[in-house]
This record gives C-alpha cells, structure tokens and sequence, in this order.
C-alpha cells in the first residue's frame, strides 16, 4: 500500500509538533509554511537582505530531520541564539544559515530544497508563497496593526478583538505548494496561532482553492490554549468558524480534531498569569459547521503543546473512518506513551 501523502499548514511550534508525529507515519509528507513572519531574527534578516523570512522553515526542516540523533544535535544547533556579537546578537544559527543558502542559490525555494538534502529531511518543505508580503489586521473599533509580530504581541485589548486580517498585497501560492495540497490524501491544518500561524496562509491567492479541491480528508486541528490578543474567550466552535471563514465557506473542512485533556492547576495558574486558558470544546457548535468532530487527550504539560505521537495516530484514525467506515467515532480513550522527542517541541524559539 502507498504510504499516505499528508499536508500540513502552518507555522511556529504547532508545525514541529504535528510534524514530529507524522515523519513517523509517512515519508510522503509536506509542511506548507506561512511567509508573513516579520519579527525577531527573521524580521532583521528579512528586512536586511530582502529575503523570505527563515523562521518556520527552519523549525520544519528540523521537525523533519529523518536522524533522531541528529535532529536533537539539529535542534540545538539551529535554534541557538547569539546573545553577543556586532550584528549577531539576536540571530539563530538557522536562520543565518538558510539566509546564507538564499544568497548561494538564488532563490528561497532552491535554499530550502539544499537545506532539505544536508539535513537528510523526511518529506519536504514549501513556502506557500514566494511574494513579498506584511500581513494586517482590523480590530473592531477600525485600527489596523501592521506586522504579524506587533498583531501577536499587541498590548493595547482595550481595542477590541480582532474583525479581520488580510495581506498588504496581492500574493500568490507558489505552484508546487497548490499542487501539494490539491493531491493530498490529508491536509492538516493547525494547530497554531490563529491570526498569525494559521490564517496567514488562506489568504494567499490559490490555497482556499487547492484545499477546496482536494479530494483527500482535511482537517483542522484545534489549538490548546487560548492567546491572549488574538483569541481571548474563544471556544472551539469560534476557532473553527474563522478557519471556515478564511477558507470561503462551508464545505471545506471534513473533520475537526481537539483536545478534552484535564489541565493540572499548576498549569493553569501559570497560563492564566498570561491571560491564556484551555479551549473549551462545544461540540455541538463545531458540528453545525464540520461533519465530523474527534477528541482524545492531546495535551502535554510544562509549556502546553500537542503529543506528536497521538496526534499524528488520531489524524490517521480520522482518515481511515472517513475513507474506509465512513462514520464518526466516539472520543478514544487514552494513549499513555509519549514520543520520545515530544520535549524537544517545547524549546523552539521564535522569530
């Protein structure tokens, strides 16, 4: 039997930790990255060189590093962070790396495919777009924030929630990438920041389209937590409703997976010191927008984040029910083994 060709949109540590799971599960794997990040390191050397930001692709490449050996080896590597240094300070090895490998090559696509060969990657890694693009949003009182990284760390919420965001231009999907996603037997969209991570990538021109027209299973799945100043107070169901949203419509989605995990106090606690709490799953709402709705217990604990390995196994179990039994099943009961390199997620750094 072919091994099942999967898709994953996003970026940040959500991309790692979905990837993680699913390089175990399938070689035919392709991580689509959102191009909007313009903070941090990515931001000075986007803004430097007149590059592509590195930032989620190097989490990618790393995430998808065939060597269990070498992606921890990897890890280190490409996410240590010079604290001194004229014009280092700041900077990850990554991104200066894959910045290198852009003014070698040419292009960023070509940068990416020789980073994919030296890091022995399994699957590869895509930009959903290659133009030159900021991203927006419009909070409810009519402002607009310019720039993903000052959207994700806004400190004025007297403002408001945000109405929408969009692109500061025209962009379009490179053409390997709508190709990808229009062939997948599974996308998978998220887990991420909603406005920032996620979204992002539907408003490139063709990719609401090549999720449309996939005729594999798509599934979004849903984040943990709630972020502060972009999703407060956001239960699944209004997760899902901008994902829908973003992707033109009813129709798109065939599944949603999420978390019912019970949260230590001392986790809880500590979140809510940053105005962060549990997404609560109302399942009800979710159906009237998704046929199919799955949970199981996805959290681990410390810094939150999905367990790759169940994660990777519920997306297959989504799968296998729509292709073959073709019905919804019941919340799975609990799997207690953790992937060894589920940890690993929890120390990328950003930008």
């Amino acid at each position: 039997m072919d091994e099942l060709k999967v898709v994953t949109i996003g970026g940040g540590t959500g991309s790692y930790t979905a990837l993680t799971g699913l390089k175990r599960i399938t070689r035919r794997l392709t991580a689509v990255v959102t191009m909007a990040d313009d903070g941090g390191s990515s931001g000075r050397l986007r803004d430097e060189f007149g590059h592509l930001p590195p930032g989620d692709v190097r989490r990618c490449l790393v995430a998808l590093s065939a060597s269990r050996q070498m992606n921890r080896i990897l890890r280190r590597l490409f996410e240590y962070r010079f604290d001194k240094g004229l014009g280092l300070n700041g900077h990850s090895f990554g991104n200066l790396f894959l910045t290198a490998l852009t003014e070698l090559t040419g292009s960023t696509e070509q940068a990416i495919l020789e980073a994919s060969k030296l890091l022995n990657v399994r699957g590869r890694v895509l930009p959903v777009t290659t133009d030159d693009v900021q991203l927006l949003a419009e909070l409810e009182d009519g402002t607009v924030i310019s720039g993903e990284s000052n959207i994700g760390t806004r400190r004025t919420y007297s403002r408001g929630q945000i109405r929408r965001v969009f692109l500061s231009r025209h962009a379009t999907v490179c053409r390997p990438t709508a190709d990808a996603i229009r062939d997948a037997d599974v996308i998978v969209i998220g887990p991420g920041d909603l406005f920032t991570s996620i979204v992002p990538n539907l408003l490139v021109n063709g990719v609401k389209e090549a999720v449309r027209a996939c005729r594999g299973t798509r599934i979004y799945v849903c984040n943990l937590m709630t972020k502060r100043a972009e999703t407060d107070g956001f239960p699944a169901s209004s997760f899902l409703a901008q994902v829908t949203r973003y992707l033109g419509g009813p129709g798109a989605l065939d599944a949603m997976i999420a978390s019912n995990s019970e949260f230590p106090k001392p986790v809880l606690n500590e979140y809510a010191r940053e105005h962060s709490c549990p997404v609560v799953l109302d399942r009800d709402a979710c159906l009237r927008m998704v046929p199919q709705v799955y949970e199981a217990p996805l959290a681990t604990f410390g810094l939150v984040r999905h367990n790759p390995g169940r994660l990777a196994r519920l997306i297959v179990k989504v799968h296998q029910d729509r292709t073959v039994h073709g019905r919804q099943v019941e919340a799975l009961p609990e799997i207690r083994e953790v992937e060894p390199e589920q940890e690993e997620a929890v120390a990328l750094t950003a930008g």
